[in-house]
């Protein structure tokens, strides 16, 4: 037995020396001019790489950079798995590549080249959009619509939309920011889970999400906003608005919402602002707490992290965006729009969640939490009961 295990052990050395070093090379060059076949738009030379796939889905899409990065090859005789990074930009929109791990299926001739057979989401990666279909594109004043199943004007009314979002959010957080957003549009809401990487029970009744790691760089991958379709369908003209709005100030915010900033503060500022202008009263926009508050079930607190969570309750999670909207709309009253986006970013820039509010609250506003939890228990008393 124990000689069997040294022999085993010295199979595998061999696997991981040159000759799977070499494959590795060989595969990453076949990668290499792939990457310039689809910058290129060369059917041909990208076709001679192996198999065609998803390669037309891709044509309308202004992109800007592609590139494919080997991290390990799995070969079994003739055939072999490559594990990928792909980095692609979109052109006008990404500073820095957005990165995903793919998965390469490949095959190699008796002349010894290896060829592409498939490429595909790795294992538990998030799908993208061209994977679904050929993407239609539309472009506005301020945005980029990129969608699969849905037609040329449908998307153009989610460019109308986000145009009048951009401004909107610049006259209430300021233009240090793009400026810019890329909307992604999906045929259902499954495939909006899918370039998520979730289940679609996530996000059934979400109208639409923004990804993007918060607290990163300017210099980063743009931010997308993914929207779902069946649940942004089914909303009024102010509806639709208010989300686009609301997803964009995500955008805006991005570098400003860190680790610190809770999420009432980052879904309460993009509610305000996308209500902002609109009309809207608090009965109208938070009917849910509206209800609770009538009911004598007014919150004691503000709404924690986990009331968020997207797979919980939906009336407790209407409650916990009314209840973060109606405390950013309260600030704005009453110390001031200016004062509610200093707020904001004086609690994103604290090194730690620890402590981010309180010294806020202390700098900005002049308060405690304990003091502006009451205020806007009473606030929420004269608005809603």
């Amino acid at each position: 037995m124990a000689l069997c295990l040294v022999l085993l052990a010295a199979l595998v050395g061999c696997a991981g020396g040159p000759a799977a070093d070499g494959t590795k090379a060989q595969v990453q060059r076949l990668l290499d001019r792939r990457a310039t076949a689809v910058l290129d738009r060369d059917q041909a030379a990208f076709t001679r790489t192996g198999a065609l796939s998803w390669f037309q889905n891709l044509s309308a899409v202004p992109l800007a950079g592609w590139s494919y990065r080997v991290t390990a090859v799995h070969r079994t005789g003739d055939t072999a798995t490559a594990d990928v990074e792909l980095g692609y930009r979109v052109q006008n929109h990404d500073t820095a590549p957005v990165t995903v791990a793919r998965t390469v299926d490949l095959s190699v001739d008796l002349e010894g080249r290896w060829y592409v057979d498939a490429e595909r989401p790795a294992d538990k990666a998030p799908r993208q959009l061209w994977d679904q279909g050929e993407v239609i594109v539309v472009r506005g004043e301020h945005s980029l619509v990129m969608g699969v199943g849905q037609t040329g004007e449908t998307l153009h009314t989610y460019a109308d939309l986000a145009d009048r979002a951009v401004p909107a959010v610049s006259d209430a957080w300021g233009t240090d920011w793009s400026r810019q957003v890329v909307v992604l549009v999906p045929k259902s809401l499954e495939d909006m889970a899918a370039l998520l990487g979730s289940p679609a029970s996530s996000y059934r009744g979400i109208a639409a999400v923004t990804t993007g790691e918060t607290g990163a760089p300017a210099r980063a991958p743009s931010d997308r906003i993914i929207v779902n379709p069946d649940a942004y369908g089914v909303l009024g003209a102010v509806g639709k608005q208010v989300v686009l709005t609301h997803e964009t100030t995500h955008v805006a915010t991005r570098t400003a919402t860190t680790a610190a900033t809770p999420l009432w503060l980052s879904e309460g500022y993009a509610d305000w602002v996308g209500y902002r202008g609109s009309g809207r009263t608090p009965a109208q926009a938070a009917p849910e707490l509206g209800e609770a508050v009538g009911a004598g079930r007014a919150p004691r607190a503000l709404p924690g992290d986990r009331d968020f969570g997207f797979s919980g309750d939906a009336d407790e999670l209407a409650r916990a965006y009314e209840s973060g909207w109606m405390a950013c709309r309260m600030i704005a009253e009453r110390w001031g729009e200016v004062r509610l986006g200093e707020f904001y970013a004086a609690v994103g820039a604290h090194a730690k969640r620890a402590g981010a509010v309180e010294d806020a609250m202390k700098s900005i506003l002049g308060t405690t939490p304990g003091e502006f939890t009451a205020e806007w228990r009473e606030y929420l008393r004269v608005q809603l009961g």
